[in-house]
């Protein structure tokens, strides 16, 4: 039987990678420990690794396809096939930031600050491309964690990843300016790419992993309006395109079905119950495939 080997990440993101292939169709059952995990899938394999790892082995072939953030990518200058963006990330939908962070009281306000400065980081190659571009010659030493610490007793600055920031105010830092935004990619090898049966096998993983993406925060809207409502009611409706509308058998009434996004729905279903919607459900979607 012909396989397609995935590798997704450890640490961080692998509790929300399993959940989106959940939401895509894919159940994978393993504890946090295990390198390799079981799908209910024939034709495929997975192997949990090292985000900071994952496009240099799909890169070389050791892996047909992986999930790991653009960042990495980037820091391995890895040449490989994106397949989909998938812009997730541990807390939220919103991407990762690299960013330059200093004690609040440093003098330190921008890259050119930084000439003949010490910074610790765990992206070394990241932020010496940065420098690079900025014409700032500095020293760069790999950080192993708790980078938040080390500033100012042993370096001047770091650069380091946040979501939100919360850590970095906690530890009394302050962002001075943001290197690289990122967020996780689904991508391939070439050679897997060139395959005829593992391109269309990639193709419809990739299909399912973004649909399910794109659902996560829209509902369905099924409603039920009067012919003399229903232009107002429509005119309420945002819609990925235009709302579906059929006739119902009692005369004068019509159906409405529309995908619309979750946040809005606590204010839009009391302005379609206002202006005559009735009958309105709301339903939670798994895929929506534009």
């Amino acid at each position: 039987m012909k396989k397609l080997v995935i590798g997704l990440p450890k640490g961080s993101l692998q509790e929300s990678t399993y959940a989106l292939f959940k939401r895509a169709g894919f159940t994978i059952k393993g504890g946090s420990r295990s390198y390799f995990p079981a799908i209910d899938d024939d034709e495929i394999e997975i192997r949990i690794l090292r985000s900071q790892e994952m496009s240099r082995y799909v890169e070389h072939g050791m892996l047909d396809a992986g999930i790991t953030g653009h960042d990495w990518i980037v820091a391995n200058g890895s040449d490989i096939v994106n397949l989909c963006d998938l812009a997730y990330s541990k807390q939220t939908k919103q991407p990762v930031r690299w960013v330059l962070a200093v004690p609040n009281d440093s003098d330190i306000q921008s890259v050119k600050d930084l000439e003949g400065k010490k910074i610790a980081t765990e992206g070394v190659s990241i932020v010496e491309r940065w420098l690079e571009k900025n014409g700032v010659k500095a020293e760069v030493e790999f950080s192993w964690g708790a980078t938040e610490v080390k500033v100012p007793d042993f370096v001047d600055a770091i650069v380091d990843i946040t979501e939100t920031g919360s850590s970095l105010r906690a530890n009394n830092l302050r962002i001075v300016e943001t290197l690289l935004e990122s967020y996780p990619k689904f991508f391939c090898a070439k050679d897997a790419w060139a395959d005829e049966w593992k391109r269309s096998k990639l193709e419809k993983i990739a299909l399912l992993l973004k649909a399910a993406f794109d659902a996560e925060d829209q509902v369905l809207l099924k409603l039920n309006v009067s012919k003399e409502n229903l232009e107002k009611v429509k005119a309420l409706l945002p819609a990925l395109h235009s709302p579906t509308v059929n006739t119902l058998i009692d005369t004068g009434w019509f159906a409405i079905e529309t995908v619309v996004d979750e946040s809005v729905v606590r204010e839009l279903i009391p302005e379609l119950k206002k202006n005559g919607a009735e009958g309105i459900i709301e339903i939670s979607l798994n895929k929506v495939v534009a």
